[in-house]
């Protein structure tokens, strides 16, 4: 990304299909740039949700978004293992230093042995009658929950524990 430098703290908002505000999260501290997607890393960062409830986060994460796929990936630390929430949404975009993404409910949910659980489908079935998702949207979202898959599956990039332990470390030096 242009004029992002490495450790520039960049914020997030997610939106629904329809324009609707979903949830913010007001750290993102930009790590790397690959072809592909950028790392950032946050902890104990404060994630507000639609309603305005909001919380902080207990543990490091990575998070990748893709620049041409429909999904990004958070990698949580946690003291019982690596675990993935991993959310099907459009490519993202960076303006005014916040990431911004549209949230196609379906997530991917995996854990520290290595399996893998899709949630949400009733929320995406929901969504998508109400709120009159294209067919071409449905056909790439379920065309891009099979290529995460298989990512996980393949343990491509993220998925490898050693990346991610690689960028939390460069998150820690970044944030002393």
């Amino acid at each position: 990304m242009k004029n992002i430098d490495k450790g520039t703290n960049l914020n997030i908002k997610c939106f629904k299909h329809n324009g609707s505000f979903q949830r913010t999260c007001d750290q993102a501290v930009f790590l790397d740039e690959t072809e592909d997607y950028i790392v950032c890393g946050n902890y104990k960062t404060k994630i507000t949700e639609r309603g305005g409830n909001s919380y902080y986060t207990k543990e490091p994460a990575i998070l990748v978004f893709y620049k041409n796929n429909w999904f990004n990936i958070i990698a949580q630390m946690k003291e019982y293992g690596l675990f993935y929430y991993c959310n099907i949404a459009s490519p993202f975009i960076i303006d005014d230093n916040t990431i911004k993404y549209i949230d196609y409910d379906l997530d991917l949910r995996v854990f520290p042995n290595g399996t893998c659980k899709v949630l949400d489908r009733n929320e995406y079935n929901y969504h998508k009658k109400i709120m009159n998702y294209p067919k071409e949207i449905c056909d790439i979202v379920e065309k891009e929950l099979k290529v995460l898959i298989q990512k996980k599956e393949l343990d491509e990039g993220i998925f490898k524990k050693e990346v991610v332990e690689k960028y939390i470390e460069e998150f820690k030096k970044l944030v002393k």
